[in-house]
């Protein structure tokens, strides 16, 4: 998984258990592309501290999903509904295929 999206995940999981002030530094630099120089000059505070924030977080992040595994099995589940979603393309009744894909979109949004 790539470094990036992996931490996008972590934040989807776990973002709620950070401060408001990292998970918005969080936000900036891995979902809005921000670099650290941007995220620190509205926040008066430098590049290094910016940077600083983020690897902390980032081992934060790490620490929850080493104990926890929310993001694996999440990914995982999410696998495992494409599959199911395919296989019920397969499906000929059209009710039956219909029912599955529409608990399949219910799931999904839980997710």
């Amino acid at each position: 998984m790539a470094k990036e999206l992996k931490f996008v995940m972590l934040l989807d999981c776990y973002g709620d258990l950070l401060t408001d002030h990292q998970r918005s530094i969080m936000e900036m630099y891995y979902c809005e592309d921000l670099s650290l120089a941007e995220i620190g000059q509205p926040l008066e505070i430098t590049r290094q501290a910016v940077r600083s924030i983020i690897k902390r977080t980032e081992e934060i992040l790490l620490n929850y999903e080493e104990k926890l595994g929310f993001a694996l099995r999440l990914g995982k589940m999410r696998e495992c509904f494409g599959r199911i979603e395919s296989a019920a393309e397969r499906i000929t009744d059209e009710d039956i295929k219909n029912e599955i894909t529409n608990d399949i979109k219910k799931v999904r949004e839980l997710l």
